[in-house]
């Protein structure tokens, strides 16, 4: 392995730092996008038994919104429970804005990784074929056909592996990318189903 780094000459260091990269934020990211993490299904029915009970305190509340992304919507949602539907509503989108931002954590450097890394395998393509006429002038001919080869060969070695890099890191960010929308609908939908709930404008 280390002799086909080298074969691909300086530029196969960035394409594996990027690599590196794109799975080091793919895992995590998968990590924190558990449904039961970020959308917790035993969250609302929790609050409304709070709510029905009386105990929704400031404490309580507080817990809540510590809890999970979902529980920082719910908790902006409670903390203006005393204003109108649409307060409560507006004040959840505005909270809502910040929790998706959060989760797109990262995402903009895995778009960047899957970019850059065909670039830079194209880079080193670039080289090789620069060492390849360099030898070809310096020969006044064909020239040495290890030296070629050598060139031809790094140039090669890195489009490989830059497209080895950035095909993975490009569905990774695709993927992750409609994650996060699924989980932005699934967290409207149980704000929306609490504020109605607690406004009697909708069944327990």
């Amino acid at each position: 392995m280390f002799e086909f780094i080298e074969a691909g000459g300086l530029l196969m260091w960035p394409i594996i730092a990027c690599s590196v990269i794109a799975m080091a934020i793919t895992l995590e990211r998968l990590w924190a996008f558990r449904r039961r993490r970020v959308v917790p299904d035993h969250l609302l029915p929790q609050i409304w038994k709070l709510y029905k009970s009386k105990k929704l305190d400031r404490q309580r509340i507080m817990a809540i919104r510590e809890s999970s992304p979902l529980g920082c919507l719910l908790a902006t949602g409670l903390t203006n429970l005393h204003h109108s539907r649409d307060v409560m509503k507006e004040a959840i989108e505005e909270e809502g804005r910040q929790v998706v931002h959060e989760l797109e954590r990262y995402l903009n450097a895995l778009g960047t990784v899957a970019a850059i890394a065909p670039l830079l395998g194209l880079l080193g393509t670039v080289f090789g074929m620069i060492e390849v006429f360099a030898a070809i002038t310096s020969a006044g001919g064909v020239g040495n056909p290890a030296v070629l080869a050598g060139g031809i060969s790094k140039a090669l070695i890195t489009t490989a592996a830059g497209l080895s890099a950035a095909i993975p890191s490009l569905i990774a960010h695709r993927y992750l990318t409609g994650r996060v929308d699924e989980l932005a609908i699934a967290m409207e939908q149980q704000a929306i189903k609490m504020v109605e709930v607690l406004h009697g404008e909708r069944e327990k």
